[in-house]
């Protein structure tokens, strides 16, 4: 039996708690993640969605061990209940790439250009899996088949340089699998692709994900490859989590008014159509983080801002089994947005 059918499913594979990542920058230390909290259950898909300096990617690298040496962390990392926060870096590079792995959004940041891509594939299942020369080359040939790579035992000696950028996504994703990984970060993995390679990496990530009954956290900035690829969503502002819930119900009844602009500024083609349609936007910018709101993140370009917001931090509100919110007004947002319905 493999770790992927480990007999304490009842357990949950990942569990975080009051997750809090500091970062020393040339204006003094910025917090870049308060008090993160999630769990993710065995072959589950988890959505991280937000802005650029939300906290998504940052929350990834804690997980994965990757932070830069200067942050500092707090809270809890349990993953198959083994606290990863503090671990050294021999035991953290022995779960690395066997039992977590992670895609990351630019693939020539992850594939070494002086190394074939068949090496790259193949040194996972050597290092970790101790197979041959040999062995690891069948192994690595038949990944890079699985990912859709033309000839693969023909282009097993190329470099990265000679592939497309949609192959090399699939490389990528090939030496993240190598292993099979519990649980697999796919950090905009289909940022720099055009639409229609996009869709093919997203239904191979899914396809992989259930063939392998794998755990998924999926990296985001579009709420729509979010609500077609994952069972649950936290949404992330100000390296906040401020609402969180299963995919249906978070769209289903959007409470915080950060995740509505989200949705509100996703072009439509319908409205795209239109000579005097324009794009809505959020009103304002995003804070830096050394210079976040001691309330609310959001305070300021919400509408619905009281001083009340800037002072004081929200407390997590539930809303329905499993639907939360860190809002100090969800039923005037609630009221406002049902008058508009």
């Amino acid at each position: 039996m493999n770790h992927n059918e480990a007999t304490h499913s009842s357990t949950p594979l990942l569990e975080v708690s009051g997750l809090g990542i500091t970062l020393n920058t040339h204006r003094g230390p910025a917090q870049a993640v308060r008090d993160v909290g999630f769990t993710l259950a065995r072959g589950e898909t988890l959505g991280l969605i937000g802005e650029s300096g939300s906290g998504k990617s940052i929350t990834a690298m804690a997980l994965m061990g990757l932070l830069p040496e200067s942050a500092t962390t707090q809270g809890s990392v349990r993953f198959d209940g083994q606290e990863l926060l503090g671990l050294s870096d021999k035991a953290m590079c022995a779960l690395r790439g066997h039992r977590m792995a992670m895609v990351f959004q630019e693939p020539m940041t992850a594939l070494n250009p002086v190394h074939t891509i068949g090496n790259q594939v193949a040194e996972p299942l050597r290092l970790h899996q101790k197979l041959s020369a040999r062995e690891a080359r069948e192994a690595a040939l038949a990944l890079l088949d699985r990912v859709g790579i033309p000839q693969p035992a023909q282009r097993f000696d190329a470099y990265p340089h000679q592939f497309s950028g949609g192959q090399r996504q699939r490389i990528t994703i090939a030496m993240a699998l190598a292993c099979n990984p519990d649980l697999l970060i796919a950090d905009e993995p289909t940022t720099a692709l055009d639409v229609t390679v996009q869709q093919q990496i997203l239904d191979l990530i899914a396809d992989l994900v259930d063939e392998r009954r794998m755990s998924l956290i999926l990296i985001s900035h579009d709420l729509g490859v979010i609500s077609q690829n994952v069972d649950r969503m936290l949404v992330m502002y100000g390296g906040t989590v401020v609402e969180s819930g299963s995919t249906a119900q978070v769209f289903d009844h959007m409470a915080h008014p950060y995740t509505r602009g989200l949705l509100a500024a996703r072009p439509r083609m319908a409205a795209l159509g239109q000579n005097r349609a324009r794009l809505q936007t959020i009103r304002g910018t995003v804070p830096e983080l050394v210079d976040l709101p001691r309330g609310c993140p959001f305070a300021g370009r919400c509408e619905f801002t009281t001083d009340a917001c800037s002072r004081e931090r929200p407390a997590e509100q539930t809303l329905a089994p499993g639907h939360e919110v860190r809002c100090l007004r969800p039923e005037a947002i609630a009221a406002e947005h049902g008058a508009h319905a």
